[in-house]
């Protein structure tokens, strides 16, 4: 009988090498390097290019990938009229998905799979998925769509096309942090779900939906939605140890806390919470982080924490963040999918580039030897 590994836990199912986690050591590598070398000197856009090419871009490379990203993030009318039909209610999760859909039904390219015609490809989706969000939320809203600027870089542009202002130069930098701390992690739920698909020699359009498909999920992106909803209904930092106290007492989750894979602290978290400080400030944004901060410090002092490993995730200081930023709740996840799009982009492509159908087998546990009555009789 062969062994069963629950949610395919610890099989390796292939080798890659665009990121490396080590979850008891708490270290996260994109291409050769740490997070903790990317995170405060790298933008958005090179990480990117070091995640799609192989390496980092110098200057030149660096102004023809962006140059490549403006050409490409404004829509069409065909885009807005889509965006238009949508109802104000939907969920901008199902918004995304619909929006790369329908990129897709725009693609000139017949459904081919060379390298640079799928780089191209990405590079459409990774320049629109901003465009498309930013025009529902203001949509929905009742306001209308900002068109993107070629003098903005990607975190920039995704701010001035949501509100129209000017953005600070302490919010770009933020969101751009925070865009290059989720855009890759591994085979995770959604990444994995994108090589499924890529693997069966679907589109990019297609497998980039089943990524997003899979992250619309509580147990993987969605957790970050959840995290800020608790930081909402603990409302003041007075707050905090009764919260806390009350969680204990029914058993209730604490969202933020804890990993699938890391046993250490979570790479990501240092460098979220150090921008979530920053953009604060004395703002009367500062409650959020003090309140995430004194819920960190209760978890960290207490025995069932220690003992399981139980640290912050990276959806634990994303959520104040993305918050401050002026994001509502339901636009968190999406901009999860706006970050990794450029890991499932690299993970897609190396599919592509070595692949074979995945196909597990999964043990049958069901009855043998029935037999067929009439419906007379059954």
């Amino acid at each position: 009988m062969a062994e069963v590994k629950s949610g395919l836990e610890g099989i390796v199912v292939a080798q890659q090498d665009i990121c490396f986690i080590d979850g008891e050591k708490g270290e996260l590598i994109y291409r050769g390097y740490h997070i903790d070398e990317l995170a405060p000197h790298a933008s958005y856009e090179e990480v990117v290019y070091l995640l799609w090419y192989g390496k980092l871009p110098n200057r030149k490379e660096l102004e023809a990938f962006n140059d490549q990203l403006v050409a490409r993030r404004a829509l069409e009318r065909d885009h807005l009229r889509l965006i238009e039909s949508i109802p104000t209610t939907a969920r901008p999760m199902s918004v995304c998905r619909t929006g790369v859909s329908q990129i897709g039904l725009y693609d000139p390219e017949r459904l081919v799979f060379d390298r640079e015609v799928t780089l191209v490809k990405a590079a459409d989706i990774l320049a629109k998925m901003p465009t498309i969000m930013a025009a529902f939320d203001r949509y929905r809203r009742g306001l209308k769509p900002i068109p993107p600027r070629d003098d903005l870089g990607h975190a920039a542009n995704f701010l001035w096309m949501l509100t129209g202002h000017e953005p600070s130069p302490e919010a770009v930098d933020a969101l751009d942090m925070y865009l290059v701390l989720l855009a890759e992690h591994g085979f995770n739920a959604s990444t994995f779900a994108c090589r499924v698909t890529a693997a069966t020699w679907a589109g990019i359009y297609s497998a980039v939906v089943s990524g997003i498909g899979t992250l619309s999920g509580h147990a993987h992106g969605g957790a970050v939605q959840e995290a800020m909803n608790q930081f909402l209904e603990i409302g003041s930092v007075d707050n905090v140890e009764p919260w806390f106290r009350g969680c204990l007492d029914s058993k209730r989750r604490i969202m933020g806390i804890g990993h699938r894979v890391y046993k250490a602290l979570d790479p990501r978290a240092p460098h979220l919470r150090a921008k979530v400080e920053t953009l604060a400030g004395h703002s009367e944004h500062r409650k959020w982080f003090d309140i995430a901060l004194r819920l960190e410090e209760l978890t960290a002092a207490h025995p069932y924490f220690q003992e399981r490993k139980l640290f912050p995730n990276v959806d634990y200081y994303s959520a104040p963040l993305l918050y401050m930023l002026g994001l509502e709740t339901d636009m968190f996840t999406p901009m999860f999918a706006i970050s990794r799009i450029a890991g499932w982009s690299a993970h897609i492509m190396a599919q592509y580039a070595d692949n074979r159908l995945i196909r597990p087998r999964g043990e049958y546990v069901g009855p043998k030897g029935l037999k067929w009555m009439p419906i007379e009789e059954r």
